[in-house]
């Protein structure tokens, strides 16, 4: 299910209302993979250009909090959901789960080869602030960042 507090269509210039899309996924990397895509074209939609530095930039970050979410997060039976909202001075990115056990922490910079770990460790460099809270309306986790538009955006 999707919301938008403007209609589609609407061209204007950004007011101070915020424009919103949530949605559940499969928690699966078929699930992560369509959220992403999904958060690619809102974010085009709402003027921020496919192949600029803050489209990339956020786009990777949905792609990292719905990788999490389905690689740590994964309850069977249960979806995640991505909610973006953008006003005109940020992004907001929440991913949440349902599995309150492992909650998401501050990754320290390494210099060990891995294949895996640096998902946190991206948003970390690329969001403008991130954190957690516990979900409210049931078990589990929201892991949610937030990226500064720039000026004129």
């Amino acid at each position: 299910m999707t919301s938008e507090t403007l209609p589609p269509h609407h061209t204007a210039q950004l007011t101070n209302r915020a424009r919103t899309f949530s949605m559940l996924f499969s928690s699966t990397p078929r699930g992560a993979r369509l959220a992403r895509r999904l958060a690619a074209h809102r974010f085009d939609a709402w003027g921020i250009p496919y192949d600029s530095d803050p489209h990339d930039a956020l786009t990777l970050i949905v792609g990292e909090l719905c990788a999490n979410a389905v690689r740590h997060g994964h309850v069977p039976g249960r979806d995640f959901r991505l909610r973006l909202s953008r006003d005109t001075t940020a992004v907001r990115v929440e991913v949440t789960d349902t599995r309150t056990e492992r909650a998401p922490s501050t990754p320290a910079a390494s210099g060990a080869v891995s294949e895996g770990g640096r998902g946190l460790l991206l948003v970390t460099h690329l969001a403008t602030h991130w954190s957690w809270h516990p979900r409210a309306d049931g078990p589990g986790k929201t892991v949610w960042a937030e990226y500064d538009l720039p000026t004129g955006s």
